[in-house]
């Protein structure tokens, strides 16, 4: 007989228990045991050398707070069946299971505006047939279909265990001391009213703590300057890619990743075609660097010269404002990499890239945290608190950037 209620030691929350047979499968299932090679924070080691964790790592770490969530709201009263308990650490332990390649960097280039979610969804779906309809229950509350709202809410929400913990072990990893939360208090204080998550009043300056913190790490990690740069080299890696495949002019064609590059493939596709899935589901972040180093000696300059500027970490330069850049700004870089560089007008696609990016901490307008006041009272964490920090936390914040080789300057 196999112990299937194993103990994982875990850097950041110490020892995490594997309580069901169910969920003992389910982690040792190849769909889940993929994301060992996925890291959960893509190029971000690019900045942080010590940011090599993976999306394995913070599935466990999730589903052990999602169980420290349950327990202390069912020490206040609350009744939670086993189902229900196995249910929720079913669904937050398979939330990332749709995640591609470098996590979120390649989540729009691989595949046809398919996010993440939308392949969990699925994936789970195909996992609940494996598994004799077991995982049923997961996935209402993954699809917030459960008649009880608050299982959904500690999968996803304003104050989830997702983002409790990829902001702690983030924090550890890369090092930005800014990233601790305090997740052991956070979960204390959660409680319940008409089945909805609430946090007690005395957990305001916890929450306030935990929206500063998630600020500060999308702008010191999440969004790091650096950061964009290798994202966006390697969205012009795969661009580039794609077009020299469908040309018949790559000589290097990966295997699982090819398919992805010859075509433009819709979730449509990818849930109909078995074979189509299965290729994803084998794709890895191994895969995509063992593809660059390859291409690295290709005969496209374009190619070449991409890769092995992010293989010796040679990123290009980014500068960003708040204001989007004007048309003679743009020009002007335009004109300095056609003097600079030898490639055509309408190669400089991939070598001048343009976007934003936007930092949220809280938005009430999608799922408030509500608190429950001494007076009995329901508030909005932004009304409840008498900081104006919150209220200014809810404001996007939105800069524009341009992201270029570092031999041109202005």
């Amino acid at each position: 007989m196999i112990n299937k209620k194993k103990v994982v030691n875990d850097p950041v929350w110490g020892f995490i228990n594997i309580p069901t047979e169910l969920l003992f499968e389910v982690i040792q299932h190849p769909y889940f045991q993929r994301l060992r090679r996925i890291r959960q924070l893509g190029l971000t080691e690019m900045v942080y050398p010590g940011a090599i964790h993976t999306r394995f790592h913070h599935a466990l770490g999730a589903m052990h707070l999602m169980t420290e969530a349950l327990k202390s709201l069912q020490s206040k009263g609350h009744a939670i069946s086993p189902e229900e308990f196995e249910g929720a650490q079913l669904a937050i332990l398979l939330h990332d299971i749709g995640h591609g390649p470098l996590s979120h960097a390649l989540e729009y280039s691989l595949l046809s505006n398919i996010k993440h979610e939308e392949l969990s969804k699925f994936i789970m779906e195909s996992l609940n047939k494996e598994f004799d309809n077991k995982l049923s229950l997961a996935i209402s509350i993954f699809t917030n279909t459960y008649h009880r709202t608050f299982l959904h809410q500690l999968v996803s929400s304003q104050l989830d265990m997702d983002r409790m913990d990829y902001l702690s072990r983030d924090s550890f990893f890369t090092g930005v001391s800014e990233g601790t939360i305090g997740a052991d208090r956070l979960i204390k204080m959660l409680d319940l009213h008409n089945d909805e998550l609430i946090v007690e009043e005395k957990g305001i300056y916890s929450i306030e703590n935990f929206l500063t913190a998630r600020r500060l790490m999308y702008w010191q990690v999440y969004l790091h300057k650096t950061t964009v740069s290798a994202e966006n080299m390697i969205v012009s890696i795969i661009k580039r890619a794609k077009h020299l495949i469908r040309k018949n002019e790559l000589s290097f064609k990966p295997p699982y990743l090819s398919v992805f590059l010859e075509t433009e493939i819709s979730f449509e596709q990818l849930i109909e075609k078995d074979e189509l899935l299965s290729a994803f589901l084998k794709l890895d972040d191994i895969d995509l660097w063992y593809a660059i180093k390859q291409w690295s000696e290709e005969n496209d300059y374009i190619l070449v010269t991409i890769c092995n500027m992010l293989l010796n970490r040679k990123l290009f330069s980014v500068q960003i404002q708040p204001d989007s850049f004007s048309p003679i700004q743009k020009e002007q870089y335009k004109k300095q990499l056609l003097d600079s560089m030898p490639i055509s007008e309408e190669d400089l696609e991939y070598f001048l890239l343009l976007g934003t990016i936007s930092n949220a901490a809280y938005l009430p307008e999608d799922a408030q945290i509500k608190v429950k006041m001494k007076n009995k009272e329901i508030l909005d964490v932004a009304y409840a608190s008498d900081l104006p920090n919150i209220q200014a936390l809810s404001k996007i914040v939105t800069k524009h950037y341009i992201c270029c080789p570092k031999n041109v300057y202005l």
